[in-house]
């Protein structure tokens, strides 16, 4: 680049200008970064973006490794997961795209923002990440079966209830069932107070007592889930 004639700038006749279109801000963080100093903070995603696109346009393939990594921080994945999945897949960064595509299942896909972004992501970045959630929501679902050993003592305590499965599973199944076609993820269904809430709507003072003997049952459950396909 600096190799290229260039015009003559009266105020500094035996100094080479290159002209460049970007502005100074961004010039600042990608020459920080390319010098032998700390790595300038990067706090939004609206920045990552412009220090991304001139790094790629120059090359700078050390600049560019650092800023996939800032890509998928995590107050980035947490915040705008859907966002940083058309980012990554805009730039071909297939590592981060995954990581993002597991991020939006725990954010919920019909739930979370639209941004300009968007735009630049391709169809089918976007119908891979749409046929991840709808196929391991139903998988998810499936995974829903409660084992004949899990009992209440009250629930179950009568002749005529003990083939039957404790007050307490109505309530989470179809709780679960609904949280799960929204967030296909363990970390709802299997925490401790939405295993509470079930508990109370049962009205049955036993059944809080038989979900706390059924931690295995849970523990396993959040295996079975967590061990579904998570990324595109």
């Amino acid at each position: 680049m600096l190799s290229l004639p260039q015009p003559t700038v009266a105020s500094s006749p035996n100094v080479p200008v290159v002209p460049m279109t970007e502005n100074g801000p961004v010039l600042e963080i990608i020459l920080r970064h390319i010098y032998p100093y700390p790595d300038p903070p990067i706090d939004t995603l609206d920045e990552l973006v412009q220090v991304l696109e001139v790094a790629r346009k120059y090359d700078f393939t050390s600049v560019i490794d650092r800023l996939r990594r800032r890509l998928v921080a995590a107050q980035f994945l947490e915040a705008c997961p859907l966002r940083v999945y058309a980012i990554a897949s805009r730039y071909d960064l297939d590592d981060e795209a995954k990581l993002a595509s597991r991020a939006t299942l725990s954010a919920g896909l019909d739930q979370l923002p639209v941004h300009d972004d968007l735009k630049s992501m391709s169809g089918f970045a976007y119908h891979r990440l749409l046929q991840l959630h709808k196929q391991r929501a139903p998988d998810a679902l499936a995974l829903l079966e409660l084992p004949d050993d899990v009992r209440c003592m009250s629930c179950n305590g009568r002749r005529d209830t003990v083939d039957h499965p404790p007050r307490w599973w109505a309530h989470y199944e179809e709780a679960a069932k609904e949280e799960l076609l929204a967030r296909p993820t363990s970390d709802v269904v299997c925490s401790l107070p939405f295993l509470q809430r079930a508990a109370f709507a049962s009205g049955c003072e036993r059944c809080a007592g038989s979900i706390l003997s059924s931690f295995w049952f849970f523990d396993q459950l959040r295996q079975k889930i967590d061990a579904l396909p998570a990324t595109v």
